[in-house]
């Protein structure tokens, strides 16, 4: 009886050091898709929501994007716990894939190191490009 008490005990303690307390950030979504959209049409400007999900403050210390196409802008004030908050990031619209990485540095504790890494993903086509088989339906004769 004696070791089952002393091994439930050690249970119990182990569960309890290793439960997390402190900040934790909760994104609604890790990735944006922007899909196909075209230069001029579309701003480029997209929006990362999240939550402080913990029970301290927490930082977003630093945003920093994979190239200097893509331009994130980071909470300046700390999130109080059950609050959310958003982190925006703009694309300049460059035709061609867009596949890029936003590194976002935290006290986070449910991150190793606070660190996540949000997506963003799509395709900007110029304005000028347009499908052959629109080209041919807009013909005079059809």
């Amino acid at each position: 009886m004696k070791k089952i008490l002393g091994l439930v005990t050690t249970i119990i303690i182990s569960v309890a050091t290793y439960a997390q307390t402190g900040p934790k950030i909760e994104f609604k979504s890790v990735a944006i898709d922007y899909g196909t959209v075209y230069k001029g049409e579309d701003d480029g400007i997209r929006v990362f929501e999240f939550t402080n999900t913990g029970d301290a403050p927490l930082i977003v210390k630093n945003v920093k994007s994979s190239c200097g196409c893509t331009v994130p802008t980071k909470p300046k004030k700390p999130i109080a716990p059950g609050e959310s908050d958003k982190i925006e990031v703009k694309y300049n619209m460059r035709p061609g894939p867009i596949r890029k990485t936003i590194t976002v540095m935290t006290n986070a504790v449910n991150y190793e190191n606070g660190t996540v890494a949000l997506k963003i993903k799509g395709l900007v086509k110029s304005p000028g490009d347009v499908n052959i088989l629109e080209k041919k339906k807009t013909l005079p004769n059809q």
